[in-house]
């Protein structure tokens, strides 16, 4: 018998998300974020939520449509200084935040995926990112401990799937994408272009299906960029 993981759309894809449950949420910057599934949360209401994202979105659009909503308790991240209203709830004391080097961020994904609890790291040394950590010198450089991070739920975009959870990214959504869907007890996959299993290449294949759950086929995808920049006109 076949196996099929696709769901109907992103209402179908977030059921079972509740209350202050840990989320992994791919992307970078707005690149390749899983767009629907956000504004589905958003629409569910869930609060009391931990975040694992490398950014916050920005004020009205990715993660930020739940900082609005004050559906995130925690954020651990790596870069958020697009949005201004994480910034105030950060400022204030209403959000608890966990500051992360972009590489550790990365890491940690990747390690709760494999199975992997811990690992050292010269990344942060000295800084406030390795207080409380157990430090160890290797090669004469003192590395701190950090520890993997996995979740409830891991929300990814792709450009292709198929009806298996085989994924392939584009370009720059594949910085954080392909380890958060390998760190979530269920992983929800929105994709561009739903395929039949078989049509996609092997050796192309970013994310193996065996990580995914659940997979559906999105429309419209806003795709905005974070800061446009141009080249002035040639005269």
């Amino acid at each position: 018998m076949a196996i099929t993981k696709t769901v109907r759309d992103a209402q179908q894809a977030c059921e079972g998300v509740q209350d202050g449950m840990t989320l992994m949420l791919g992307g970078f910057g707005l690149c390749g974020i899983p767009e629907h599934s956000i504004a589905e949360l958003q629409r569910l209401g869930v609060k009391d939520l931990v975040c694992i994202s490398n950014n916050a979105g920005v004020d009205d659009f990715g993660l930020g449509r739940l900082l609005q909503g004050r559906q995130i308790r925690k954020m651990i991240s790596s870069y958020v200084g697009e949005n201004d209203e994480f910034e105030r709830q950060m400022l204030s004391g209403e959000l608890e935040v966990d500051l992360i080097p972009q590489g550790s961020l990365a890491e940690r994904c990747r390690a709760g995926g494999a199975g992997i609890p811990a690992f050292f790291t010269p990344a942060g040394y000295g800084t406030e990112v390795a207080e409380g950590k157990e430090v160890r010198e290797f090669d004469g450089k003192p590395h701190i401990l950090e520890t993997a991070l996995t979740a409830d739920f891991a929300f990814v975009k792709a450009w292709k799937g198929d009806a298996a959870g085989n994924l392939v990214y584009k370009a720059t959504a594949r910085n954080f994408n392909p380890m958060m869907a390998m760190a979530g007890r269920i992983t929800v996959a929105e994709v561009e272009h739903l395929v039949p299993v078989g049509e996609l290449d092997p050796n192309e294949i970013h994310t193996p299906g065996i990580f995914v759950q659940r997979i559906f086929e999105g429309a419209n995808f806003e795709k905005r960029i974070e800061q446009r920049t141009v080249r002035p006109a040639q005269s």
